[in-house]
């Protein structure tokens, strides 16, 4: 819950302006009623383990600092995110990804975003969004434990991630997983301020919001806006039908 919550809490906002945003229909989670199981348990290990943790990261480190760590964790997962472009033929960004990650860790090791400053943006992407575009359905929805939000694909793709991720080469497992954890713990408290927005059914929120934003992602942004559509077809149902003499 707490790494599907990080990446997907911000992007909702931008989702929620477009007109044609339709929520994930019931066959989207065939396994409903053991998600939710497996939601309630990464909910009750948040709320006695992680979220405690995190407000306390959040009292005691400056913001300064707190950015640094979430970009040098940002950083390690560029040379990821420039594979991807490369396997999806998009050999611009994928170059421009490799430099953000050299400038970046050469000037800053990671923990300042230097090479935004100098007009190279940041991307995202990842295996799960590269099967995607190689024309891979997203398959169920799955909650996994711990791990949070998921879909078929996107699990498959997991593996292929984490032999990416620089922080793997790590032989040393106390370092390796005191990385995981330190990462861990400052996703979750960037979320916090964003808790209040919640309401209703959450399950469901986050289930809908990040099968609408893996689909956003595997489609760079290019969502086929319905709402015209709609209206159009309204409009013909409604107008009266036209007599000839």
């Amino acid at each position: 819950m707490l790494r599907c919550f990080a990446k997907i809490a911000t992007p909702f906002f931008i989702l929620s302006t477009f007109s044609n945003v339709t929520w994930a229909s019931d066959h989207q989670d065939p396994w409903e009623q053991v998600n939710r199981k497996i939601y309630s348990f990464n909910k009750a290990i948040d709320n006695c383990c992680f979220k405690p943790v995190a407000k306390g990261y959040r009292a005691i480190t400056p913001k300064i600092v707190d950015d640094g760590i979430t970009h040098f964790f940002h950083n390690l997962k560029e040379p990821l995110v420039a594979l991807n472009n490369g396997l999806q033929g998009k050999g611009r960004q994928s170059a421009s990804d490799m430099g953000r990650f050299v400038i970046n860790t050469v000037t800053s090791a990671g923990f300042v975003d230097v090479a935004q400053k100098m007009g190279l943006d940041k991307h995202e992407e990842d295996f799960g969004q590269t099967f995607g575009k190689w024309g891979a359905s997203s398959g169920s929805y799955l909650m996994l434990p711990f791990l949070g939000s998921s879909s078929v694909r996107d699990v498959l793709g997991k593996p292929f991630d984490a032999a990416v991720n620089p922080r793997n080469l790590i032989e040393n497992n106390t370092a390796n997983i005191s990385l995981f954890t330190l990462e861990l713990i400052d996703l979750r408290a960037d979320v916090i301020p964003l808790e209040k927005i919640i309401e209703g059914d959450e399950y469901v929120l986050l289930r809908d919001v990040y099968l609408q934003r893996r689909d956003f992602l595997v489609h760079d942004g290019q969502v086929k806006d319905t709402f015209m559509d709609d209206d159009v077809d309204e409009s013909a149902d409604s107008a009266p039908p036209i007599t000839t003499p």
